[in-house]
């Protein structure tokens, strides 16, 4: 664990202003009042689209920013910390979307207050990051239901964790299991018919709900997670085991770790990368990037 100490450092706050169920208004003069000016100089940056945080990030970056910060959900810190891989520049998070699945990983707090505190402290690690047919993600991946839940909740005007529960019910029944072959790089294959896999760099999808129990940011593995079609009437049981973390126990789910694997499919399918679903190849290479990514956190935390 290491600790920011220069003076005056710079930082850059990416803020998307419509993330989760509220606009984040007045966030700046918030961050004026709560920023320690002793130590930091800062700018607010807006995005204004898609994809508008990972350009405000690459710029940041250009411009030697020691510090740049996410302020939005699991997509918006996707987006600025890709720009990050591999660089000095050290992520912040301050945890504004709906599911905050990460931050709720690495125990960042919810409240603006206290993670502006964290910001403040800067202690920093090291994390992995991985990569499905090269494009980054940081917390989790996916093929199957999870990736048609992402392109329904991005474009669902409902957020929350009741924007998520409509689409699930809505689509469950009818949704048929995918087949899917899998060679891991430690030479294990399985062809299976699963409802969907997740790739876990992180434990979490959000909202408390864990889907990779063992699941480490430092470890150099990715927990695969396979999931096949339970029962309706199993349904209730599954969702609490989610949140109690120990899907591991569920009959219908098989976690494998590994550092790397290959993905074959019939044809070209929605994969979700940090809840943004994009169309990807029959063919998908997933890969692990060990700790490639500074990150803020609290003290102790990994």
């Amino acid at each position: 664990m290491s600790v920011l100490n220069k003076p005056k450092q710079k930082i850059c706050f990416i803020v998307n202003p419509v993330s989760g169920r509220k606009r984040q208004a007045g966030i700046g003069s918030y961050i004026k009042q709560n920023i320690d000016s002793a130590r930091f100089q800062y700018e607010i940056k807006f995005t204004q689209r898609r994809g508008h945080a990972s350009e405000l990030s690459k710029e940041a970056v250009q411009r030697k920013f020691d510090i740049i910060v996410a302020v939005g959900g699991d997509g918006t810190i996707n987006e600025v910390a890709i720009a990050l891989i591999g660089k000095k520049p050290v992520l912040g998070i301050i945890p504004r979307g709906s599911g905050n699945g990460l931050a709720r990983h690495l125990g960042i707090p919810r409240s603006l207050l206290k993670a502006l505190q964290l910001i403040n402290q800067s202690h920093f690690t090291e994390i992995d990051t991985a990569t499905l047919n090269g494009k980054p993600f940081i917390s989790i991946a996916g093929v199957g239901f999870d990736a048609l839940v992402a392109k329904e909740f991005a474009a669902s005007e409902k957020r929350g964790f009741a924007g998520y529960f409509n689409i699930i019910t809505r689509h469950f029944l009818n949704y048929k299991p995918k087949k899917y072959t899998l060679i891991f790089d430690e030479g294990q294959k399985i062809t299976e018919r699963a409802f969907f896999i997740a790739f876990a760099n992180s434990n979490q999808f959000g909202y408390n709900t864990t889907i990779a129990p063992n699941a480490r940011l430092n470890d150099g593995k990715l927990d695969i997670c396979i999931v096949k079609k339970t029962q309706l009437v199993e349904v209730p049981i599954v969702a609490n085991l989610l949140f109690l973390k120990r899907i591991d126990l569920a009959s219908n789910v098989t976690i494998i770790q590994s550092k790397g694997l290959v993905v074959k499919q019939k044809k070209k399918r929605l994969v979700n990368i940090d809840g943004e679903a994009i169309k990807m190849d029959k063919k998908i290479r997933v890969e692990i990037n060990p700790l490639s990514l500074r990150i803020i956190i609290p003290k102790n935390k990994l």
